[in-house]
């Protein structure tokens, strides 16, 4: 799509989706106030991890949550059937929806339903319960397995909390889940729903859980010796000789309502869903110069949004932290929208690589620097490698007036997603 092309997408004359309420759990702040404030002063919550003994495995660093006490957010009922993934799960949906200042009673008994994403699901629940019946015995394993380890478990919980019976799903495409989640919230708002809690949280900081991770051989397995030493240098995205990814943990829920409906009833509105679309690598090698999967995505969220490439004023990158394919990144943002054509920011190099939570996240984060006219920069890299022609915002956060932003995501196995959130109106 070039700069003399005209408007022809999609993303008029249909219901608008819109964000109502934010909630964040990641690993440089719990809750959203206080994820923003570390994300803009460049604090990253990546460390020695303390979720297990990692003395006999090559990740010794992650990223997790902060400060999180089950037993202050979560009713002590659901302690014993909820995995950790999920409680960071409940906890941050509560936030959003308190944040919206929706009612979930004051709407139609099937009026707001739930779409999120997962990678992995409880795995750290089913570790637990596996040792248990290898160790004990059968009998000393808990009921609740047979749902807390399921990657649809926190769709199901939410909704139960919540009395949401709308409409619901579970989107599993890996890291590009957090935006396929949100798309398929908006096309359920599009057929008639009148509000979504939608979004991913992932937390498998386990053996069970990163065992599968190690098998993909994207991980940084050489930084770190069990202390924080090297932890600003773990997770380098765009940089020379990038070394890796770092797991983390958390992630973000959003609540969307049909914009005519937010408008009745008053709401503090973040910006709009304007475009989305999601695409796949059916190749063996997604770095390759010929895939060419992201660049539809990009330019069918652009056209979705009824945008041109001239539109956007900031890209959150996916960001993979390794060297091929933040090179097949680079050059598909780079013939979307020219070389330095437009900033591109990382901030998950502050967080770590949060599976399906982490493309929720960053829209999360693209809506408060929406709000507040701000481009948070990217930790911890002195600025592109080589062979990287973007602008990458490093060094210090970057003020700008900001209307439309582009989030991208990219999963493993082919997963592409891209989605244009637009400002909303003063």
């Amino acid at each position: 799509m070039s700069a003399t092309e005209t408007r022809t997408g999609t993303g008029t004359g249909t219901v608008r989706a819109v964000v109502t309420g934010i909630g964040v759990a990641a690993p440089n702040g719990l809750g959203t106030d206080a994820y923003w404030a570390a994300t803009l002063e460049g604090r990253g919550g990546i460390a020695a991890t303390t979720r297990y003994d990692a003395a006999g495995y090559p990740l010794r660093l992650a990223g997790e949550v902060p400060g999180f006490d089950p037993g202050e957010h979560i009713p002590g009922r659901l302690l014993p059937q909820t995995d950790h993934h999920t409680r960071l799960s409940l906890f941050t949906a509560d936030e959003a929806l308190r944040d919206s200042g929706l009612d979930p009673a004051a709407l139609p008994p099937y009026g707001m339903g739930v779409a999120t994403a997962a990678t992995m699901g409880g795995f750290e629940f089913g570790q637990r319960e596996l040792q248990n019946l290898w160790s004990k015995g059968g009998r000393f394993v808990s009921a609740y397995q047979s749902f807390a380890w399921f990657y649809a478990v926190n769709t199901g919980q939410i909704s139960i909390r919540h009395g949401l019976r709308g409409s619901s799903a579970t989107l599993v495409t890996d890291a590009a889940g957090g935006l396929d989640a949100v798309g398929e919230a908006r096309r359920r708002i599009r057929r008639g729903t009148a509000a979504m809690l939608t979004g991913g949280v992932d937390g498998a900081l386990c053996p069970l859980g990163l065992a599968g991770q190690l098998s993909a051989g994207t991980m940084n397995t050489g930084t770190g010796t069990g202390a924080d030493e090297g932890a600003d240098r773990a997770y380098l995205p765009f940089a020379d000789g990038a070394p890796g990814q770092v797991p983390g943990e958390g992630g973000a829920f959003l609540v969307l309502e049909d914009a005519a409906s937010a408008a009745r009833r008053g709401a503090r509105i973040y910006g709009e869903i304007a475009g989305y679309r999601a695409t796949f690598d059916p190749g063996p090698d997604p770095t390759a110069p010929g895939a060419t999967g992201l660049v539809r995505a990009v330019r069918g969220a652009l056209h979705d949004a009824d945008a041109l490439p001239a539109d956007i004023d900031v890209v959150f990158a996916d960001a993979a932290g390794v060297p091929g394919l933040d090179r097949a990144e680079s050059r598909a943002l780079a013939e979307v929208f020219g070389p330095g054509g437009v900033p591109v920011t990382a901030p998950k190099s502050m967080t770590g690589r949060l599976f399906a939570g982490g493309a929720s996240l960053d829209l999360a984060t693209a809506l408060l620097a929406l709000r507040d006219g701000v481009i948070p920069y990217t930790a911890n890299v002195p600025g592109p490698g080589r062979g990287h022609h973007i602008d990458l915002v490093t060094g210090e956060t970057r003020r700008a007036d900001l209307r439309c932003a582009l989030v991208v995501a990219r999963g493993r196995g082919g997963f592409n997603a891209a989605v244009v959130v637009r400002r909303s109106a003063p």
